[in-house]
Order: C-alpha cells, then structure tokens, then sequence
C-alpha cells in the first residue's frame, strides 16, 4: 500500500481476500452519515462514508470533521471518502484541509475528462502526492463514465477501459483504487436498455491485481439487479459506489413524513428508512459480521 495504515485501504484489503464488497453510500446531510453509521454497526460490517465535492463545498471542514467523528468513533471500521473530486477548487479543499489535520481517509482524484492517459496521469499525480504525504489514498478512473452526478460536470462519450494499459496507469499515478469504465454510468440505464457490463475487463483486472493494489471500485450503480452487483463483486470489485438507493428512500420518506408529523418524527423516519436500505445493501454484498 503506498500509504500505511490507512483506513480505507485496510477495509478494501480484509473485503478482497474475503470475497465481499463494502458499502460505499453518499450521503449529503449529517443525518444521512449517522444513518449508514447505524446501519453498519447494526449489520456488524465494514463500511465507507462517501462525500460529493458540492456537500464538502456547502459545509466545509466542520461538516468533514464532523463525519470523520461519527465514522472513526463508530465501533464497527468506516472510513471517509471525497467522490469525483474533478476540478482544483475541489482538490484544494479536500487536500489543503487533509494538509490542515482534517483528513478524508480517501480521495477520488478524477481526472476521466483528460483526452488522454497520459493527461490523466499528468493531472493526478501532483494532487496524489499530496494526498500521500498527508496519509490520503487515493483512486482514479481509467476510461470515461458517461453520466453526471450531484454538482458535477455531466460526461459524454464514454470510453471503456483497456485492462491492457491498467498496470502502466496505475504505476504512473500511484493510486491505491482503480474506478473502471465496464459499461456502467453516472444516471438512469432506462435510456440505454438496461446494463450492459462487460465483465471480462473486471475478470482481466481481479488477475492483474488480485492480493495488491488497486482495488477496484464500481461506480454506476442506480437501479442494478441484485444478481449483477453479486457478479461484480465474484469478479473483483470491492468497492461499491451507492448513491440513489438510500438516498431516495430517505428524501422520499422525509417529505411523506413531514405531511402529518413534527419535524424532529420526520426526520427519525427517513434516518430509519435510509438505514434500513443501506442494511439491505450491506447483506447483498455479503459484507454484513465482517466487521
């Protein structure tokens, strides 16, 4: 590991050589980061609590160090991880307050908009030597998702990844996780008929990389049959990116909730409901009492 004792790293290692994969769920309000804390140390499993660079903008260090306090107090392993940090504004922030004390565990530095790889590299390697120094991992995407999420850039013409130039990528920039392009997006696959993944370049990675870094984080997973998400995990992937399950369920329940109760009643039944969902993903991804 390029960078030791670290706590995202240490969780995605003990999920690869058992064979399961770890929740890795967005969350945008402290609520929502209490909620996954309680659905982890309800299922006795590993866990990984993610951030968009727009919530850590609207928040800033107190709510990051708010969610390293409930993350790294809890008493099952749950790391802090800053998705898609795509542009420098971002980057400065999250690695100018890891540099400051106030750490995320991890760091996605995306630089999947370059036109090429050695762009890409060019781009990361002097935010991952940052990141290093301050005791950050890091993870990078090696072809192009199409799609955008919560305040980001939205991606056009996808670009799958050649496992071929993975060894090479990953020696050039020096990240611990490795976000592949297999046919999965940012977004809805109504519009698209449904998944269409290629599970080859997962089966080409987990035998290039099995037992060392990077692991291999899946993005893209809006509406995905169970079955598939269970293939990706036998063919590799160890980190599971998750945004709309939980998150739908909590805002869907809030508004219903709010129609005839106090707000605080409210609340509790979309933390309950986020949990509850966030439980089912933990149990799918066969990571529940491996805490």
């Amino acid at each position: 590991m390029s960078v030791p004792n670290n706590r995202t790293l240490d969780i995605l290692k003990k999920a690869e050589a058992g064979g399961y994969g770890i929740l890795a769920q967005s969350c945008y309000d402290g609520n929502m980061a209490l909620a996954l804390v309680r659905a982890a140390e309800a299922q006795q499993s590993p866990a990984i609590l993610q951030l968009f660079p727009i919530t850590v903008t609207h928040g800033g260090g107190e709510f990051l160090r708010y969610c390293l306090d409930v993350a790294h107090n809890a008493s099952v392993p749950i790391a802090v991880h800053l998705d898609h940090a795509t542009d420098e504004a971002a980057l400065e922030l999250a690695v100018g307050l890891a540099e400051r004390g106030v750490a995320f565990d991890s760091i996605m530095v995306d630089a999947s908009h370059a036109e090429t790889d050695e762009e890409n590299i060019a781009i990361a390697v002097p935010w991952i030597e940052r990141c290093n120094a301050a005791g950050v991992a890091t993870e990078v995407e090696l072809g192009r998702l199409e799609g955008g999420e919560a305040g980001l850039r939205v991606i056009e013409g996808g670009m799958l990844t050649d496992p071929t130039k993975a060894d090479e990528f990953i020696a050039g920039t020096g990240a611990d996780i490795l976000a592949p392009s297999i046919g999965n997006l940012h977004g809805s696959y109504d519009f698209v008929g449904g998944p269409k993944f290629h599970q080859d370049i997962l089966k080409d990675l987990q035998q290039r990389f099995k037992g060392r870094v990077p692991y291999i984080c899946l993005h893209g997973t809006d509406a995905l049959p169970d079955a598939l998400f269970r293939e990706c995990i036998e063919n590799g992937v160890t980190k599971i990116n998750v945004n709309s399950w939980c998150r739908d369920k909590y805002a869907e329940t809030l508004s219903k909730s709010l129609a005839t109760k106090p707000f605080p009643d409210a609340v509790d039944d979309a933390m309950a409901a986020f949990q509850k969902e966030a439980e089912r993903m933990i149990v799918l991804f066969g990571s529940s009492g491996k805490a």
